[in-house]
């Protein structure tokens, strides 16, 4: 896959981010084998992510894992403000208006299934 160059302005950022597969290894919505964060996750957040931006974790898991993940997360210093669970598995569409000076206010980025984040910059 390609990299993909997100040009973004300064203004503070909302973040959408899938977990499994994008975030942690997908491995069947918590397997007996355990949690991963995918290689290049931390040094994305830290570079990205800034104290003032929000971030939303959408996840088809069950809300029975929302303890253990929640835990998961934290105890990986992964930065979220909210995670919305047992949302469909199909297709994330985000809509957003452009602003009146053009700048525009939705971008998408698919992710190859558990490549982390090092394709984007």
């Amino acid at each position: 896959m390609a990299k993909s160059i997100i040009n973004m302005s300064t203004m503070s950022k909302t973040w959408i981010f899938d977990i499994d597969g994008t975030i942690l290894e997908h491995n069947g919505h918590i397997s007996e084998s355990g949690e991963r964060v995918l290689d290049s996750v931390h040094e994305f957040f830290s570079k990205n992510i800034k104290k003032d931006d929000y971030v939303l974790i959408l996840t088809a898991r069950e809300e029975k894992y929302n303890l253990k993940t929640v835990e998961f997360l934290n105890k990986n210093n992964i930065k979220f403000d909210n995670i919305i669970f047992s949302v469909p598995s199909g297709e994330r569409i985000l809509l957003n208006d452009t602003k009146p000076r053009g700048m525009k206010t939705a971008i998408a980025i698919p992710l190859e299934r558990d490549k982390g984040l090092s394709d984007i910059s």
